[in-house]
């Protein structure tokens, strides 16, 4: 109900996340409850995957169901047979997502304070109890120099950019106002922020690298190493200055040679829906939506959308006229019109026309990086199948990823972006 009335005051929508680990007794109806439009439209919805779990799929056996309250072991299920429910669930209707429960608490700063079994409402920050997310993004695209009629990547800006993004959100845990005192005390004694960036697909054109190809991956690898090295050392310079963070002992860096860091984590991935809009940039590190797409906002709220980027290198290339907007409009794939260039095609590639595969590893790279997780949904055309939704879940894992998100277009009544009047996507 509250999240109806902050709907109801015309801002922006809700959102909420439920997680449910894949032992819970109630973990079969759970993983079902969606596919009832009525239920839990306020929620994304994850299950909370154990190793023990992932195991039990490896050799095709049975795992325990435990008793929350009790912690003891109540019936047994086939594994694969719970795999299957969620891979029917989120390509009929989005939900479930998967959180790879081991992942994130191999990672948990602070393990003293307790295991993670959830994450905010996207994914990208795992949280103990009453814990806060503070994040900023960098938009990449404004991180590039053109020198001599080519970009690159503009280092020295960039640096800057993080080391003062740090300081600025670290200065943001101080200055908040908390509903709640257990929250506080959480964001104050972990001192946890999340940078990370936006606007990827963007600056991967500029550069004149494919989105789905080696030379990205070495290329994001690269960018996301360097944000996580001056956002740590922008760290240390405060906690010289200011201290640590309150909850340092017991923490993963309580050792010798450990960091002396102001703050538990650093670096997250978020989607950055709104943000990209209102910086012109594509969204996290998402590819490309569609070139010509439609916005669906609040109530009965549209807005038609082509990309800055494909105009601009339209107009300079000479490829934009009316009759290209229009057949883009109605959801025709730039890959079926002639007069496009190779390399813009190549460049201007689509999110249903990238496979999993290169989704998920250009989340991989992220992650590898990235002290808390990273938000990306893996888009599925609507003709997609079952077995590929599987072979995303489970290569999600074998990456390391701390969580996956499958989108298979038209599996919702409504969806926020839409692209032609072809269905597409």
């Amino acid at each position: 109900m509250a999240t109806e009335v902050i709907k109801q005051g015309g801002t922006r929508r809700g959102a909420n996340m439920g997680v449910l680990r894949v032992d819970h007794p109630d973990i079969l109806e759970f993983i079902t409850i969606k596919k009832n439009l009525k239920e839990m439209e306020n929620f994304n919805l994850s299950v909370g995957i154990t190793k023990t779990f992932m195991e039990a799929i490896a050799k095709e056996g049975e795992y325990d169901l435990v008793n929350p309250r009790t912690n003891r072991s109540v019936r047994h299920l086939r594994a694969k047979e719970v795999l299957e429910a969620m891979v029917s669930a989120s390509w009929e209707t989005g939900d479930p997502g998967i959180l790879f429960l081991d992942h994130i608490n191999e990672a948990n700063p602070t393990p003293e304070l307790g295991e993670m079994e959830s994450t905010n409402p996207c994914g990208e920050v795992p949280l103990l109890p009453h814990e806060p997310c503070v994040l900023g993004s960098i938009n990449l695209l404004k991180m590039l120099s053109e020198k001599n009629g080519k970009w690159e990547v503009n280092f020295d800006k960039l640096g800057m950019t993080v080391r003062h993004a740090v300081h600025f959100l670290d200065n943001v845990i101080d200055r908040s106002q908390y509903p709640l005192p257990q929250i506080s005390q959480m964001a104050k004694g972990n001192r946890k922020i999340g940078l990370g960036v936006m606007g990827l697909a963007h600056f991967l054109i500029r550069l004149g690298i494919p989105y789905p190809s080696q030379k990205a991956l070495e290329v994001v690898k690269g960018i996301m190493s360097f944000i996580q090295y001056q956002a740590r050392e922008q760290s240390i310079e405060l906690a010289e200055k200011r201290g640590m963070f309150p909850n340092f002992k017991g923490s993963i860096y309580d050792k010798p040679g450990g960091m002396r860091l102001r703050n538990a984590t650093l670096t997250t991935i978020a989607p950055t829906g709104t943000l990209s809009l209102l910086a012109n940039c594509s969204s996290g590190i998402e590819p490309l939506f569609a070139i010509q797409y439609t916005r669906r906002a609040l109530e009965d709220m549209e807005f038609e959308i082509m990309d800055p980027l494909f105009i601009e290198l339209g107009e300079k290339k000479g490829f934009m006229n009316p009759e290209l907007f229009k057949a883009l409009s109605e959801g025709t794939s730039l890959q079926e019109l002639p007069q496009i260039p190779r390399e813009i095609k190549e460049l201007f590639v689509t999110s249903f026309e990238i496979s999993p595969v290169w989704h998920i590893k250009i989340q991989a790279a992220f992650q590898e990086y990235t002290d808390n997780a990273v938000s990306k949904t893996i888009n599925f055309p609507r003709d997609a199948t079952q077995e590929e939704v599987r072979e995303a879940f489970l290569m999600a894992y074998q990456e390391r990823c701390k969580g996956i998100t499958i989108y298979r277009s038209g599996s919702k009544p409504s969806q926020v972006l839409a692209c032609g009047t072809k269905q597409v996507c």
